[in-house]
């Protein structure tokens, strides 16, 4: 085997290892923008559960007309985020409206027995369950795509074609506890 061939193997390997970076980070790209799909279809189920909870807590003259227009224009700025970004920070604003919400509603003992208000409670509880799990996913696609973005020697087709780091979706300290405040309802 001659010095033209062994460099042509070599040019071809090196051609061919590119290749399987790339075709990864187009993988790992397509693997973030499916699972954030999955937490805006969730976030819009959530969005759409509020109303019915906005009419069933306004029957009650006592409650906290505050709490409620909080929740209320977290929804809003939620529907009418544009970007990942302030869908991220939206749906965190949201999920710390709700859990001071349902923390507020244990002091109402005639709407923490309606069952219009319970089943709503229980259903947005359990839409956070799966936000959450789906925000856990999408964080884990990220920090991997995120990971390959600076190794060696992918940075250099991260580089090459654009491939810049992702921004987590995460929860601010209040806003965790705020959701872990929120009640679990079996119903």
């Amino acid at each position: 085997m001659g010095l033209g061939n062994i460099l042509l193997v070599s040019i071809v390997a090196v051609g061919i290892y590119l290749v399987i970076i790339y075709n990864k980070f187009v993988s790992l790209r397509a693997g973030i923008n499916a699972s954030w799909s999955d937490i805006d279809v969730q976030l819009k189920r959530r969005y759409d559960l509020i109303p019915a909870l906005v009419d069933t807590v306004r029957g009650y003259k006592d409650y906290e007309a505050k709490t409620l227009e909080k929740v209320i224009k977290a929804r809003q700025e939620g529907m009418n985020a544009g970007s990942m970004d302030e869908k991220a920070v939206a749906a965190n604003m949201l999920s710390g409206a709700l859990g001071k919400f349902f923390a507020l509603a244990e002091a109402y003992p005639e709407l923490k027995a309606n069952t219009n208000f319970l089943h709503l409670q229980s259903e947005l509880s359990n839409l956070e369950d799966t936000i959450q799990n789906a925000r856990r996913y999408y964080n884990a696609i990220v920090r991997d795509y995120n990971a390959k973005t600076e190794s060696f020697p992918d940075l250099f087709v991260a580089q090459k074609f654009n491939y810049t780091k992702r921004a987590y979706f995460t929860l601010d300290e209040s806003e965790a506890k705020a959701v872990q405040s929120m009640p679990k309802i079996d119903l």
